[in-house]
């Protein structure tokens, strides 16, 4: 029979890859999670959480993070710091190409999650890390008495922008309705923020400066007048894309580029899984991306057995 590495393979190690390796490691699965930066996913770069059940006071991103690496890992899971670069799932042992070797499995969970999306304007590329930022909490304390533009409506966009009101002493916040998409605490608390600006219906087109920030383009997106405001940082949440190109066509996806799954967190392909902000759902937080794990690792086990 032929030899296999690893009974599963996790790939990912935010919350998703994180609760999956804790379930399958109690299971007493052969399991190794693959991550190829540091686990945490983007809750690493989250300042506070507020809804995420059993912390009535709020706990770090950084924070919880720990908990749940610490946890998983007093169960036996294997972290190592890799990248898959492209997988081989048409047998029933799947082969996942790492950057520096090759291992086998008879069953993947893909949960790795999903990054920001970029505007695409003039500026935004030629000032990143000079003042254009996705990264309130790591950039945040470097824009003191400073004033800074945010982009986006939605949970993210809010919260981090009134992290920002910390440090700075303005907040252009930009968007292209004329309400808030974010849910109605961060509505009301941004709402009543003083150091917050708010440009409706408008649209950031440029970013400029000589070696750092230092203005931006903002259109009003309804009478088609273009602003020239001075700000010292840019920082931009309009959404997000699935970490999923080393997928290849191996696995069916939505027209977004998110794998679909069924109720089992089954993919298309038989012995493989995902779970968290990788695949096709209605809500992207850390408990739904825990409970997506949980079913996924529940599902691989089973599979693993038959």
């Amino acid at each position: 029979m032929k030899s296999v590495d690893y009974d599963l393979v996790i790939i990912g190690g935010g919350p998703a890859g994180l609760t999956a390796g804790l379930y399958a490691s109690r299971a007493r699965l052969n399991v190794i999670l693959i991550e190829k930066l540091v686990p945490g996913g983007q809750i690493l770069i989250t300042d506070w959480i507020e809804n995420y059940p059993g912390f009535p006071k709020g706990i770090s991103g950084p924070d919880l993070v720990q908990n749940m690496s610490d946890q998983a890992k007093a169960f036996g899971l294997k972290i190592e710091s890799n990248e898959v670069m492209s997988l081989d799932l048409s047998e029933k042992v799947k082969s996942l190409k790492l950057y520096d070797k090759t291992v086998t499995a008879r069953a993947v969970i893909i949960a790795t999650g999903a990054s920001p999306k970029k505007l695409g304007i003039p500026g935004e590329e030629k000032f990143s890390g000079k003042g254009v930022s996705i990264c309130a909490t790591c950039d945040g304390p470097f824009f003191r008495d400073k004033v800074v533009a945010a982009v986006g409506g939605g949970d993210t966009a809010v919260q981090e922008s009134i992290f920002l009101t910390k440090f700075a002493k303005k907040v252009y916040l930009i968007h292209r309705r004329d309400q808030l998409r974010a849910t109605g605490i961060l509505r009301e608390r941004a709402l009543a923020n003083e150091k917050i600006e708010f440009l409706w219906d408008s649209a950031l087109t440029g970013i400029d400066g000589s070696s750092r920030v230092e203005k931006i383009a903002v259109k009003n997106l309804k009478s088609g007048e273009i602003r020239e405001l001075s700000a010292d940082g840019c920082f931009i949440w309009i959404g997000i894309q699935p970490n999923a190109d080393f997928l290849g066509n191996e696995i069916a996806r939505d027209q977004f580029g998110f794998i679909t799954v069924n109720s089992r967190m089954e993919t298309s392909v038989p012995g493989v899984f995902a779970a968290g902000d990788v695949r096709n759902t209605p809500l992207r937080q850390i408990a739904t991306a825990v409970g997506d794990a949980a079913v996924a690792a529940f599902s691989a086990e089973h599979y693993i057995e038959n």
